[in-house]
């Protein structure tokens, strides 16, 4: 456990989020809670999870409770740091399901932490294709984890008070016409990532070699910015108009703001933009891994997704494309449904860095805070 890195996030992958981490979401628009653990009058079973904001909603807990006969206690956190020091701290059986942004499995498994699941039981040839992630989510041959999850670190902004074509490029949006008028998400990695294409700079390529570029467009992007803020600070910041752009928001973001403040929105630039999904899967330790397995499963049936999809804390695309069945038109018009297939065409998975580049990328990161 160790090995893993602490991530500043959040999710709101979220996301995604992603930390979104998100790690990566952030989880966005989160706030560690105590554990919710409510009295029975009955020795009704329990299941203990682990999780980001958006599996909190009632409206996609209590179906599952209803079916199995169960109370599911949720504790939401904030980065995989943040579930690792939960775990530590807590003794074999505690927990067993944990929600992690996507690009850490192979590192949680790599741990030990999770699970096999059952993977002819689930139904990830409905999925968009491009967020199975199967090198991710397993190992050896093996399935660990699902993605449930995913949306995309890009610009919001407020189409009331900017040009909406000064959206479209990377170029522009952080230039001096925006001085002033511009929140960065706080979470390096989406961020960088960001940089990085806008340097023409495949994420899943960056190199030591490559960090004097992206640290130069992150002091441009800096130097116009009022503030670097987490997921909470951020929605408020562009709600109440004390910026107009949020560089690396994005649909978990203004989603939710969507009927109140319809000139809230997002896009992915021509340079095109970070994409976070969030996983879920068994705790190893768990002494209920039947249940918790069938906890997983419906979360990424169709009507898991379309809850968790439309969650009350943060929106992002389901998993599982069969949601879509279950969405309204206006619920699939805010989350851009029918664009999916361009915009998984253009955006690129979270930077994936080895242990070494990452403490470099984070040391960037601060030096830029700093500014």
């Amino acid at each position: 456990m160790n090995d893993f890195k602490f991530f500043p996030k959040e999710p709101t992958k979220a996301a995604n989020p992603r930390e979104i981490r998100m790690t990566r979401l952030p989880s966005l628009l989160l706030a560690t809670t105590a554990l919710t653990l409510a009295t029975q009058a009955s020795a009704q079973e329990e299941l203990n999870a682990l999780v980001w904001c958006d599996h909190t909603d009632p409206a996609l807990i209590e179906p599952f409770e209803k079916a199995h006969d169960v109370k599911v206690n949720l504790r939401e956190y904030e980065g995989t740091g943040a579930a690792l020091a939960l775990l530590e701290q807590s003794r074999p059986g505690d927990w067993d399901v944990l929600v992690i942004d996507g690009i850490d499995v192979f590192r949680a498994v790599e741990a030990g932490i999770l699970a096999e699941l059952p993977a002819d039981e689930l139904p990830t040839a409905d999925f968009f294709p491009e967020v199975v992630m199967a090198e991710n989510n397993g190992a050896d041959g093996k399935t660990y984890a699902v993605t449930e999850k995913f949306g995309y670190n890009t610009i919001s902004y407020n189409a009331a008070k900017v040009d909406p074509a000064d959206m479209e490029s990377l170029s522009t949006v952080w230039g001096e016409k925006y001085n002033g008028r511009i929140s960065i998400y706080d979470y390096y990695l989406p961020v960088m990532g960001l940089a990085a294409l806008a340097d023409g700079i495949e994420t899943a390529k960056i190199g030591e070699g490559d960090l004097e570029t992206i640290g130069s467009t992150l002091s441009t992007m800096r130097s116009r910015a009022v503030s670097v803020a987490g997921v909470v600070a951020a929605q408020t910041a562009l709600a109440t108009g004390e910026v107009d752009i949020v560089v690396g928001g994005g649909e978990w973001l203004t989603a939710v703001l969507a009927a109140e403040q319809p000139d809230l929105t997002w896009t992915i630039p021509k340079e095109g933009a970070v994409r976070w999904t969030q996983s879920i899967g068994v705790l190893e330790t768990s002494e209920k891994k039947d249940l918790a397995t069938e906890f997983v499963k419906y979360i990424v049936s169709p009507e898991g997704q379309s809850r968790l999809a439309t969650s009350s804390c943060f929106w992002g695309m389901p998993a599982n494309a069969k949601a879509g069945e279950m969405l309204t038109d206006d619920q699939k018009k805010v989350l851009r449904w029918d664009d999916q297939p361009d915009y998984l065409a253009r955006t690129q998975l979270y930077p994936a860095p080895s242990s070494d580049l990452d403490i470099e990328m984070q040391d960037l990161w601060l030096e830029t805070l700093q500014q």
